[in-house]
């Protein structure tokens, strides 16, 4: 059984699986940084709709208020009765929503996760190249 020799040297061999690291690492890097635009423009406009959502939840809030505090005074509760029980409840709603935002609003959803996965596969496959020899 023959076996061709490469003509390249060792040192040319390695040069150019350095080159080739360096060439994965800096495409793994545009990956990262093109995930976190994209998800950088989709929070963006997910908090667009959030702004526009938040003044038209302003506007019926205060239209609802405003009738359900017509209903109490209506129903015989003193003005100032019904209007602290509404701010009331109001209040709690809103503090409930923000909650409920603030949780589903996480830092964590803008990190390049895909590109963190690509780079752990790329790292396992070195590493195990490397140990194979």
């Amino acid at each position: 059984m023959q076996t061709t020799k490469d003509p390249r040297s060792t040192g040319s061999l390695l040069s150019d699986v350095l080159g080739s690291i360096g060439t994965l690492l800096r495409q793994e890097v545009d990956l990262a940084r093109a995930e976190v635009d994209e998800n950088l423009k989709r929070a963006t406009r997910a908090l667009g709709l959030l702004v526009v959502a938040l003044v038209l939840f302003f506007i019926a809030m205060s239209v609802l208020v405003t009738t359900a505090i017509s209903a109490l005074v209506l129903a015989g509760v003193a003005e100032i009765m019904a209007t602290l029980i509404v701010g009331v409840v109001t209040l709690i709603l809103a503090v409930i929503l923000a909650v409920i935002g603030v949780k589903r609003l996480k830092l964590s959803s803008l990190a390049p996760s895909r590109a963190a996965r690509n780079v752990k596969r790329d790292a396992a496959v070195m590493k195990e190249a490397y140990n194979d020899r």
